[in-house]
């Protein structure tokens, strides 16, 4: 079967579940982006929710999005280019790979896995079906945290020393009473897998491989099964030493990433994405001041999605998968490690036969779904 015929400059899309992040983040991607990608169907499997979705999918410019309660018939009628994923965690691994398997590329809301041994699932699929999964890290992509990664790489900031990671969010009983949230099976985690990955995958972006971790978690509010906080100690490659804490116990919201380099200390305060002003920098004494960037782009997921179309125009892998999307969620296995053993967890540490492969909570007694 030949795939439908399109312009040559557009790929052709389709959505994955019809809630709030696709209608608020994806769909206004996909009409900023629409010289370059066509909406051309939607999957979800309430009727009704479809139906409105696609119904502000015309208000956004595209008119006759089909709609599909069902992912394998969406695939088979059509044969989309690229999947945007959107639906709760538990479902990514096996939409994923059905969508590499029919030649798709796909970008997934995080976490792309619940484990480590998903994520190779899934790379598995890449290796057989031609395309690439991309997992949804958009801070990676504005421009500030672009131009603070290209002052790391060349030195211009000098060798980072010490650096902090903090997401310090709130969330009450009402949230955790959505069924999918608070559970292993589903959620994959509490604020490490579901809400500082976000702040720390960026952290990761700038400073590098990580070696070592050594962390603490706690449910000191919420019923869950879960962690609602969690912390940790991380060694980097380069010799720097970094502080992590993911919260949904505080009331003060903020994202905040600060690493103090030898010629000058950056830092971002925001709370779910960032433009250049959020950025700032401090000189060291007798250090000049870092230049700023040319151009100010906000972290989002328009900001991901031109990344991953330019490489689908150049063929090659996007950033966000791959290796690269893996080291993150290896972190969040490797602090869950830490935090239920008590001992120190080192990169490459967790593989198969461990059972942090496997799950996020290892089945430890005290936090596994069977305690």
């Amino acid at each position: 079967m030949s795939s439908p015929s399109r312009p040559a400059s557009r790929l052709r899309a389709a959505v994955v579940g019809t809630g709030a992040i696709v209608t608020g983040s994806h769909l206004p991607a996909l009409a900023a982006l629409r010289d370059r990608a066509e909406l051309v169907a939607a999957v979800d499997v309430d009727p009704a929710r479809l139906d409105a979705f696609r119904a502000q999918a015309a208000e956004a410019g595209f008119a006759d999005v089909a709609g599909h309660t069902d992912l394998a018939a969406m695939l088979t009628a059509d044969r989309p280019d690229l999947v945007l994923i959107g639906t709760p965690p538990v479902f990514h691994r096996e939409q994923t790979v059905a969508a590499l398997k029919s030649g798709a590329w796909v970008l997934c809301e995080k976490p792309l896995t619940l484990s480590l041994a998903e994520y190779d699932e899934i790379a598995a699929a890449e290796d057989g079906g031609g395309g690439y999964a991309s997992v949804v890290f958009q801070h990676r992509y504005g421009s500030g945290a672009v131009h603070a990664r290209s002052l790391l790489d060349d030195g211009t900031l000098g060798r980072p020393l010490v650096a902090h990671c903090q997401t310090t969010w709130y969330r009450d009983a009402a949230y955790y009473a959505v069924p999918w949230r608070g559970r292993w099976a589903s959620e994959g985690g509490g604020p490490t897998m579901g809400h500082g990955i976000h702040q720390y995958d960026l952290l990761l972006h700038l400073l590098g491989e990580w070696t070592e971790v050594r962390a603490m978690a706690a449910r000191l509010v919420h019923d869950t099964e879960s962690e609602d906080v969690s912390t940790a100690l991380v060694r980097f490659a380069g010799g720097a030493l970094a502080t992590v804490v993911n919260s949904v116990l505080s009331p003060d919201e903020t994202s905040r990433i600060r690493i103090d380099c030898e010629r000058a200390t950056v830092e971002l305060t925001h709370l779910y994405g960032h433009s250049n002003d959020d950025w700032r920098y401090t000189s060291a004494p007798g250090a000049s001041q870092p230049p700023a960037p040319t151009a100010d782009v906000p972290s989002s997921h328009t900001a991901q999605l031109t990344a991953l179309l330019d490489a689908h125009d150049a063929g090659t892998r996007p950033p966000g998968s791959g290796p690269d999307a893996r080291s993150t969620l290896e972190f969040a296995a490797a602090l869950y490690k830490s935090a239920f053993t008590g001992a120190a967890v080192e990169a490459g540490e967790i593989g198969p036969g461990d059972p942090f492969y496997a799950a996020m909570h290892g089945d430890h007694p005290d936090w596994s779904p069977k305690r």
